[in-house]
């Protein structure tokens, strides 16, 4: 198989479109590659779930940054920039440079990658090369499976 089949969880309430894609119940990440699901994840946040990610949901967010760093490769892209990230939600009270801190740190400790991808197109754009950069990768474990 020439390209990967992107695995979307079936909790992800605006999924990103890709040309194939399965609809499946994922233990960690919004998107994964069928036959990949424990290997490889990537995470999509808002500039509102990254504050509410962080604030609110801190410990439940961070147990998910903690099964993510067991992964081959795991990726949380931000529909934002960096400055993006500096004009908090209306409803947040969190200091936007601890969010910026927090996803940075968290990168180090857990070895999970954080990519600001500015918005939304673009994030799609990141998510589907990155996902078909693993399958170009390591996509033959899975069709060695296969045959």
């Amino acid at each position: 198989m020439d390209k990967p089949i992107i695995a979307i969880d079936t909790r992800e309430r605006l999924p990103y479109d890709f040309p194939l894609s399965q609809i499946k119940t994922l233990k960690t990440g919004d998107y994964s590659i069928i036959g990949l699901e424990d290997r490889v994840a990537v995470e999509r946040k808002t500039t509102a779930d990254a504050f509410s990610s962080l604030g609110r949901y801190r410990s439940r967010f961070r147990a998910e940054v903690e099964r993510l760093s067991n992964y081959g490769y795991a990726a949380i892209v931000v529909e934002a920039s960096i400055p993006d990230l500096l004009k908090p939600p209306p409803f947040s009270r969190m200091n936007p440079k601890a969010v910026i801190n927090s996803l940075l740190g968290w990168s180090v400790r857990y070895g999970v990658n954080i990519i600001f991808a500015g918005d939304r197109q673009y994030g799609n754009a990141i998510t589907r090369t990155l996902l078909e950069k693993y399958w170009k990768y390591y996509g033959d474990e899975v069709n060695d499976r296969i045959s």
